[in-house]
């Protein structure tokens, strides 16, 4: 598969790089991530497929073995839990390629997500009052 990240303009392009077996589930994280928070913007970021929604949200990128998800989620002891079989040494996600990709816990991550976020612009917001 060669570079499993190449530096393109585009999600679309960095999609179209991996065999079809691979661009079907990237597509597939890629609108549940869109569902789960319409209103984020996509660019690539660190070589990689974003979305930012007050910042960066969440990256995502297709490996040898597995796709991985970069969301350092925070709070939600329940949905830490639910993710911790799947947790990378950096707070990053892994789901093997070989099993099922976990779309509605993606989604679940993503949602905690734009929780963290927005918590975050308020309590920016409320220190420069």
């Amino acid at each position: 598969m060669g570079d499993p990240r190449p530096a393109t303009a585009a999600i679309d392009d960095y999609i179209a790089s991996f065999p079809s077996e691979i661009r079907a589930i990237l597509e597939r994280v890629r609108s549940t991530i869109r569902d789960a928070a319409p209103g984020a913007e996509e660019a690539i970021r660190y070589r990689m497929p974003t979305f930012r929604w007050k910042g960066n949200l969440v990256h995502f990128a297709a490996f040898k073995h597995h796709i991985g998800l970069y969301p350092p989620v925070k709070g939600d002891a329940a949905l830490r839990s639910d993710l911790e079989r799947y947790a990378g040494e950096k707070g990053n996600l892994k789901f093997p390629l070989d099993e099922p990709i976990p779309y509605e816990l993606i989604a679940r991550v993503v949602r905690r997500r734009v929780q963290e976020q927005e918590e975050a612009a308020g309590a920016k917001g409320r220190r420069q009052r």
